[in-house]
């Protein structure tokens, strides 16, 4: 059963911003954050230059065959302090949007060739950012696209409800919470294609087979059945990657039985894709879920992952976190800590002179410059935003 979602509303759209005009009349929420929000947003600042510098004449940055890739790096820039939409934006982002769009095949996906799923949904999301009147044709399809690649009918049901890569360029041809998450997150936004009684049924994705496919990749025996499900302290309440499978691999529970594993990327996008799904708050599997994150907060690492999507982890951490509205987390030893100041510190502090960041771990692409200062910039306006 859905939910009226009570997470807090303005945190719940973490790229949006006000224009310039406002933003420099903005009052912080608390005065006291009001020097590191400066820092945060004099960070942001620099790497959105240093991306800039990257962008290759034709508009996209990073690669050709991954739209994607520049779709991510406009959401990082559309979501900052100050940031500029419609039909007049600056002239990189115009360059950039034109691009993304020239992508755009009949079948209403937005890809090259491959992870037509991926390219999609995230390229969907920054033409309807952009705030561009023209685009909304493209995204309208890209939505529907989107939403036809929900998975049903599946050989193994645990996987119905979900959505994967898609086509090419991979053998996972199957739902992920990851890719769940990225998909969810561009409907959420367009949301508004899918309401009232005149909605076209293509724009209308089964929200409550998307919840049931989320529960199938948590650990919570009350709610998962699956027979991988555990209950032992260390795993329960967290998600793994889809039913069936964890990138943290197995732990041994006694008995010749085992468990998967959660770990902590996967974690937050488990409760970030509820936020988006409109799962309540006090419902049982946030609050196992936030339970799990706050024994296993630490920014040293990926939980159960190390250094392996260690900035994927940073940026999904502070967009679900940013959502539920909470500014401490309390941690396994009975101690708070401020998360949003933490993790901008971290950040700040591993950010180069030339404004970018690099993971030393190349899993996930993350040797990648661009994407992984991406990720930072967007984890960074969402902390800007709610301080």
């Amino acid at each position: 059963m859905r939910h009226a979602v009570l997470f807090t509303t303005a945190l719940l759209l973490p790229l949006c911003s006000l224009p310039a005009a406002e933003e420099a009349t903005l009052i912080p929420r608390d005065a006291a954050n009001l020097s590191l929000r400066n820092e945060v947003g004099a960070a942001i600042q620099r790497a959105l230059r240093w991306l800039d510098s990257k962008q290759d004449p034709e508009g996209f940055w990073s690669t050709k065959d991954h739209p994607a890739m520049t779709g991510l790096v406009v959401n990082a820039h559309l979501g900052a302090p100050g940031a500029k939409r419609g039909a007049d934006l600056p002239p990189k982002l115009a360059k950039a949007t034109s691009w993304i769009a020239s992508n755009a095949r009949e079948d209403g996906g937005i890809y090259v060739a491959e992870l037509r799923n991926y390219n999609t949904a995230i390229s969907l999301l920054a033409l309807h950012l952009s705030g561009d009147p023209k685009y909304r044709p493209l995204v309208e399809k890209a939505r529907a696209y989107t939403v036809a690649m929900q998975a049903k009918g599946m050989a193994n049901p645990a996987l119905n409800g979900g959505i994967g890569y898609g086509p090419g360029g991979t053998n996972r041809q199957h739902p992920d919470l990851s890719n769940t998450l990225l998909a969810l997150e561009a409907l959420a936004y367009t949301r508004e294609f899918e309401k009232g009684e005149n909605a076209p049924p293509e724009q209308k994705l089964d929200w409550q087979a998307a919840i049931d496919f989320i529960t199938r990749t948590q650990n919570l025996s009350t709610h998962n059945k699956e027979a991988w499900v555990s209950d032992d302290p260390d795993n329960r309440g967290g998600f793994i990657y889809y039913p069936g499978y964890s990138m943290a691999g197995e732990v041994e529970l006694g008995s010749g039985r085992k468990a998967l594993r959660s770990y902590g990327s996967m974690s937050y996008a488990g409760l970030l894709s509820m936020i988006y799904a409109e799962v309540d708050k006090d419902d049982d599997r946030v609050k196992a879920v936030l339970s799990w994150l706050q024994k296993h907060y630490t920014l040293t690492e990926n939980p159960g992952m190390g250094n392996d999507g260690l900035f994927y982890y940073y940026h999904t951490m502070a967009k679900a976190l940013a959502a539920t509205g909470l500014t401490e987390l309390a941690l396994a030893d009975g101690s708070k800590v401020d998360w949003r100041s933490g993790l901008a510190k971290h950040l700040i502090n591993l950010q180069t002179g030339d404004g970018f960041w690099t993971n030393e771990s190349g899993r996930w692409w993350e040797k990648d410059p661009v994407l992984v200062t991406t990720y930072c910039v967007m984890a960074l306006n969402a902390i800007y935003q709610s301080m």
